[in-house]
């Protein structure tokens, strides 16, 4: 292994790692400062990265056990684990928190790049942590007590193409509904943050019309533009975010080119706000 290195990528979000070969198994030393850095980073960008699946898959299996199979996306074949990203099926350009429609939304998230466009499609990732320190106290107070309705019916870009509409469909097929708490306490660090994104329609005895502005209030702190890094990508590149603080936004400025990234996700536990309070369905695949 090269020299290794962690670089802080801005001054709230986002670090480079290295000196860190993912096609070999990292060294329990180096795995741990990783694993720190992904805590406090929220993402972690790695460049020239000869890897496959398999290796990518033994990667995301440090952080804890993979999930099996999303709800509705496609795999790989022969690898239910392994999603492509692919812009002709989908573009996710909104900002969201992987799967927070259902009871455990993701711990984490590892995207790899597999083939690139000539310009564009950068990825986009916001610390919600940051978001919710910078709230004004009143505010914040206000946030405490708020819970919020998941849905992946809330936001579903259309790609306006035959098997755009095709994917589309079948991510509606079923509906999902889940109660989070808009703050809620990250399990290892014990750090707040504010758990929103695209699929928080609404806020829990409210009605859409009075719940609009308030998370969109709340959404502007975490999208500001110091808590946020843009990743422009390479061949070669990896990355990862943790899912329990973070937000991401695919770009979608590549017009027809061809993008796909391979997506492999960690399985998360059931988010818990400040009152010690669990997140629960309010319906699941009807």
């Amino acid at each position: 292994m090269s020299h290794f290195d962690i670089r802080k990528t801005g001054g709230r979000i986002g670090a480079e790692v290295l000196g860190a070969d993912l096609s070999s198994e990292l060294p329990d030393s180096v795995w741990s400062q990783i694993h720190e850095a992904f805590l406090e980073h929220k993402v972690l960008f790695f460049r020239d990265q000869g890897i496959d699946d398999a290796d990518q898959l033994a990667f995301a299996g440090r952080f804890g056990p993979l999930t099996q199979k999303h709800p509705m996306m496609r795999t790989v074949d022969g690898a239910v684990q392994v999603i492509p990203v692919d812009g002709a099926d989908q573009r996710a350009n909104h900002w969201h928190v992987d799967i927070s429609f259902t009871r455990a939304p993701s711990l984490g998230t590892t995207l790899r790049s597999v083939t690139l466009p000539p310009y564009g499609g950068d990825t986009l990732v916001a610390n919600a942590a940051a978001g919710y320190k910078d709230l004004p106290a009143e505010l914040r107070e206000i946030a405490d007590r708020l819970w919020a309705v998941h849905t992946n019916h809330a936001e579903q870009p259309r790609l306006g193409t035959e098997r755009g509409e095709q994917v589309r469909k079948a991510f509606l097929a079923k509906r999902f509904e889940t109660a989070h708490p808009v703050v809620r306490v990250h399990p290892e660090s014990g750090e707040p943050s504010l758990l929103l994104g695209g699929f928080a329609q609404r806020l829990v005895g409210m009605e859409l019309r009075e719940s609009r502005p308030l998370i969109d209030v709340l959404q502007a702190y975490v999208l500001r533009p110091e808590n946020t890094a843009r990743w422009t990508w390479r061949p070669g590149d990896v990355l990862i975010f943790d899912n329990r603080s973070a937000q991401h936004y695919g770009v979608d400025d590549y017009d027809s080119h061809q993008r796909v990234l391979h997506r492999v996700s960690i399985t998360g536990d059931v988010p818990v706000g400040l009152d010690g309070k669990s997140s629960y369905v309010i319906e699941e695949g009807e």
